[in-house]
């Protein structure tokens, strides 16, 4: 994808990734909250008009790049990010 840029909004107990798509003013949004020494992501958002972009496949690798750098663990409660852990093994070092 063209430029998509991803910034982290870490808000003490809570945060979100949100992708910023050039030319649109919709988001993509990943919300997480703390849950001691990991992050819980229960949400996951792409509106339709950027959709089918591998979006929400971008906002899953920058948590999980995030948890390795970070040293946090990832425990996927929405069903966007349950799969994209139940498709990539190599996560399962940092699955809460």
């Amino acid at each position: 994808m063209d430029e998509l840029t991803i910034t982290r909004h870490d808000e003490g107990s809570r945060g979100e990734y949100r992708a910023h798509v050039p030319g649109s003013r919709h988001l993509g949004r990943m919300s997480w909250v703390r849950h001691g020494d990991a992050r819980l992501v229960d949400h996951t958002i792409v509106p339709p008009e950027i959709g089918g972009r591998g979006i929400a496949a971008k906002l899953v690798e920058a948590i999980v790049a995030d948890a390795r750098l970070q040293g946090f663990r990832v425990i996927p409660e929405c069903s966007y990010v349950v799969a994209a852990f139940d498709r990539h093994p190599e996560w399962a070092d940092i699955r809460g």
